[in-house]
C-alpha cells in the first residue's frame, strides 16, 4: 500500500489489499483457519491462543458476536487473569460457558470454550468464515458474500502516525477490520469498536467506502449508555475520510462518540494506508 503525501489526496484513491492474507469467502469450503494461518498480524489474544493450542481462534472465542463486540464469559475470564499466555492456564479448569465442559479440554479439542452450543463433541462452525463476519456488517453491505477480515496490530509507527493525526491509539485498541469485496476488490471497511462514557462501555460499528471515506457510524450495544443509541452524532461523520475525522470536544455522549469514531478512523488509516 502506498501512503500518500498528504491527508487530501489521502482520501482520492482506493486503498488496495495487496499485502492482505488471501480473500475468503461465506462458502463452508474455505474455514477461517486458511486465513489465520496466512495471515501477517493477530490481535494479542488471537496470538496467545494460537501459541497456547496450536491453532488461531476466531474472534467469537472471547467476543459474543465477533471482532470489537462485547467480551463473552470466556473473554471476561481471560482478562480478569491478566490477558496474558499463563492466562489460559489459570482459567483452563473453568466453564465459562456453561456447556458441562471445562475451557482448557474444549480449546483443546477445537471447541470454542466461550460457546455453549460448542462442545468437544459437536464443536460446530465456529472456525468457518461465516461465523467471523458479524451479521451487523453483512447487513451494511447487501449482496456481499467474500470478506477478507484483517487483523490491525499497532507497531510503535502506527501509534507516531495516528498521533500526528489528531489520535491517541495503543496497543488495547488492536482489532479486526471487515474487508468486503466485490470481484476480489475491496468495497468497502468495517470496523467495530468501544466507546466509553462516564466509565460505561458501549459499542459502534464504522463503515467506509473504498476510498476510506465514511458510509456509515451506527450504534451496536449501547445498553450502558442508552442516550448513545438516538445521538444525532452519527450523521455528521458520512463523508468525511478517515484521516479527516474532527476531533472531539466537550463531555457529553456526543462528545464520546465524536473521540471514539476518531480513533477508529485513524485505526483504518493507519493501517490500511500503511506503506
Amino acid at each position: 500500500m502506498r501512503q500518500k503525501s498528504s491527508s487530501a489526496e489521502s482520501g482520492s484513491r482506493d486503498f488496495k489489499v495487496s499485502c492482505l492474507p488471501s480473500p475468503v469467502s461465506r462458502l463452508p469450503a474455505l474455514a477461517l483457519l486458511l486465513l489465520s494461518a496466512s495471515a501477517s498480524a493477530e490481535p494479542a489474544f488471537a496470538r496467545l491462543y494460537k501459541q497456547q493450542y496450536g491453532y488461531a481462534p476466531s474472534c467469537n472465542a472471547c467476543h459474543k458476536d465477533g471482532g470489537g463486540t462485547p467480551n463473552n464469559a470466556y473473554g471476561q475470564q481471560f482478562k480478569d487473569a491478566g490477558e496474558s499466555l499463563a492466562a489460559f492456564g489459570k482459567i483452563a479448569a473453568l466453564d465459562a460457558d456453561g456447556d458441562g465442559a471445562r475451557n482448557g479440554d474444549e480449546a483443546a479439542a477445537r471447541a470454542n470454550p466461550g460457546d455453549p452450543k460448542s462442545t468437544p463433541a459437536s464443536k460446530g462452525e465456529w472456525l468457518d468464515t461465516a461465523s467471523l463476519i458479524p451479521r451487523e456488517v453483512q447487513a451494511l453491505f447487501p449482496g456481499v458474500r467474500e470478506y477478507l477480515p484483517r487483523d490491525a496490530v499497532l507497531t510503535d509507527a502506527d501509534l507516531a502516525r495516528a498521533k500526528a493525526l489528531g489520535a491517541t491509539l495503543a496497543k488495547a485498541d488492536e482489532n479486526t477490520i471487515y474487508i468486503p469485496l466485490v470481484d476480489k476488490k475491496p468495497a468497502g471497511t468495517a470496523l467495530i469498536f468501544p466507546a466509553e462514557y462516564q466509565g460505561k462501555l458501549f459499542f459502534l460499528l464504522l463503515a467506509t467506502d473504498r476510498q476510506l471515506k465514511v458510509t456509515a457510524v451506527q450504534p451496536l450495544n449501547t445498553t450502558h449508555v442508552p442516550a448513545a443509541a438516538s445521538s444525532r452524532a452519527y450523521a455528521g461523520f458520512k463523508g468525511i475520510a478517515v484521516d479527516q475525522l474532527p476531533a472531539s470536544g466537550g463531555s457529553g455522549v456526543d462528545a464520546a462518540i465524536t473521540a471514539a469514531v476518531k480513533k477508529a478512523g485513524t485505526l483504518l488509516y493507519v493501517r490500511l494506508k500503511n506503506a
